[in-house]
């Protein structure tokens, strides 16, 4: 029997709440937002065991993992279109269709592959592939050769806005560099926002930044505390076939990672200490600090251009201005594939990351398009590929989307909401930075939701989903996801769980679809971020950030203010 009544407050109480808190928040430019009676019946019509289907073909073994670029992601990407297509759905892609072909080259390291840390005394490091390195070259040419100085530069970040700058003008063209993963540690919420982590810390960066000022080279010391996951993670992100979007961007010959105890032995070997220079690279006045020694590499790599799809729609809207603007639904559908050479269960399922996402946005498209109305603006759903690769598939629908950025209210997103059963906690991180932040509270309110504040700020987790993608090129944007308090149990428990996925299943092979999976929260979810996706529909005005927000000046360049 479907337990509806869970999450969902009387119908009267909904309406009279939301029409209640946009006049609350009719002050901060916030104007009236309600559900009329064909958006609470659809809303009362999400059904967990449409999202639990969904979850459990898509996490199949047939599907080999959902890879980009492989069988089992175009299989992913053909089942969500036709869903759409079933749904009566606007296909929103290329030339009239439901896929939007996102160009890329697929870059594996050949087992010719060599990786030496050569100390000018002392006896060579020759690191073993996936046990104490991973490193891909990133100019997308079948073979370079590295021999180079290893530069050591701390955090690897330049943030004028925080007075931090770890380069200090040091030239780094054709060097190696160095460098922590994460930033420096603070309480201070203004600096680095205090123990959340910003885009800065993101391995993403670094790369961008070390390639922007001329390096060949990067290698991140793996941390586990720092980087929020353990070794194993970083592994299985970073072996056999990774995708990069075509680009003539500057470009790293070894983008790399490299164990901690790597470390420790390449800084006694250069007559240094690691932990010192850890304890250094959290002072303002650290300064690059050369390594007595060299990265020797022969870099081989199979390369494959091809394309894999983002899957979009489009749910029209019903006034004949608002029409043009959207707000937007994002899954990823893609996960890590399946690795042949490897023995035993080789298959990423990817249940919870990111099927259930997935599984949530199609039942947001089927009982939009199933309403007796439609909200005043368009609904998009868009449900991206190789996420798993770095937001490439979100990156590129950032830079080419159905509907200007700029004409793009919000977008809401879904990535591994936990199938434990029903939630009393939502964690919306990010929602706080856009205008329509008093309307997120005052639903969740009313659909008996406390709002947790972001469970491991550290970890950055605001950076690591697709809405990133969409908020880089100005479109407020967070994702919707569970707290950590859930009906029956304590909070403590709900940490117990996060952090077993996190330790044992996460971007492993063990992330599986089981019947004993509970979607009454995913379900829950979905009926949050319909109501809120409706409001935001429903708005005479769009959703912006809070001033001083950085991603404010994207906003303001994509409408074209100044």
């Amino acid at each position: 029997m479907r337990k509806l009544a869970l999450i969902v407050p009387p119908i009267l109480l909904v309406v009279f709440s939301i029409a209640h808190a946009a006049r609350k928040t009719s002050h901060d430019s916030l104007a009236s937002a309600h559900l009329p009676p064909a958006a609470i019946s659809a809303l009362e019509k999400i059904d967990p065991e449409h999202i639990r289907a969904h979850v459990r073909f898509l996490s199949h073994d047939l599907l080999e993992g959902r890879g980009t670029g492989q069988r089992g992601g175009d299989i992913a990407a053909e089942y969500i279109a036709t869903q759409f297509w079933l749904d009566g759905l606007k296909a929103a892609g290329d030339n009239g269709t439901f896929f939007q072909k996102v160009p890329m080259v697929g870059i594996a390291p050949a087992t010719e592959t060599t990786f030496e840390l050569a100390p000018n005394k002392g006896d060579a490091m020759k690191l073993k592939p996936l046990e104490q390195y991973v490193a891909y070259d990133q100019t997308q040419q079948v073979s370079n050769d590295i021999d180079a100085e290893i530069v050591f530069v701390g955090y690897g970040i330049e943030a004028p806005e925080y007075q931090w700058d770890d380069y200090k003008g040091v030239d780094v063209r054709g060097k190696v560099l160095l460098m922590l993963v994460n930033e420096p540690s603070s309480d201070d919420p203004i600096f680095f926002k205090g123990r959340a982590l910003t885009f800065y810390g993101r391995w993403v960066y670094k790369y961008l930044e070390a390639a922007r000022k001329g390096a060949v080279g990067a290698m991140l010391i793996h941390k586990s505390d720092m980087a929020s996951y353990p070794w194993e993670v970083v592994r299985n992100s970073n072996s056999g076939e990774k995708s990069f979007l075509k680009s003539d961007a500057p470009q790293l010959k070894a983008a790399a990672w490299i164990q901690l105890d790597v470390a420790k032995q390449l800084a006694q070997k250069s007559g240094m200490d690691i932990d010192k220079m850890i304890a250094d690279a959290n002072s303002r006045n650290f300064h690059p600090v050369p390594l007595s020694a060299k990265l020797k590499a022969h870099m081989v790599s199979k390369i494959r251009p091809f394309s894999s799809n983002n899957v979009v729609a489009m749910l029209p809207g019903s006034d004949p201005k608002l029409k043009d603007e959207a707000v937007m639904y994002t899954a990823h559908y893609d996960h890590l594939g399946i690795r042949p050479e490897m023995p035993g269960d080789n298959i990423y399922n990817g249940a919870r990351d990111n099927a259930t996402g997935c599984g949530i946005l199609l039942e947001l498209a089927r009982v939009y398009a199933q309403a007796q109305a439609r909200p005043r603006r368009s609904v998009l759903f868009a449900s991206v590929t190789a996420e798993e690769q770095g937001l490439l598939g979100s990156e590129y629908l950032g830079q080419h989307p159905p509907v200007a950025a700029g004409k793009i209210s919000l977008d809401l997103n879904y990535d591994d909401v936990p199938p434990l059963g029903a939630p009393e906690e939502t964690e919306v991180s990010g929602a706080e930075r856009t205008t329509f932040y008093p309307t997120v509270e005052a639903l969740a309110k009313e659909f008996r939701l406390g709002i947790r504040p972001d469970s491991h700020p550290e970890a950055g987790h605001y950076y690591r989903s697709d809405h990133f993608s969409m908020a880089r090129v100005g479109v407020p944007a967070f994702s919707i996801n569970e707290g950590m308090k859930f009906k029956g149990h304590n909070t403590e428990w709900g940490m117990q769980q996060a952090e077993e996925f996190t330790n044992k299943h996460y971007h492993q092979p063990s992330d599986e679809y089981s019947p004993d999976m509970d979607f009454t929260g995913d379900a829950a979810m979905a009926r949050f971020g319909f109501a809120l996706g409706w409001a935001v529909a429903s708005q005479p005005k769009l959703i912006g950030w809070q001033k001083g927000d950085e991603f404010e000046k994207a906003r303001m360049q994509s409408q074209g203010a100044h």
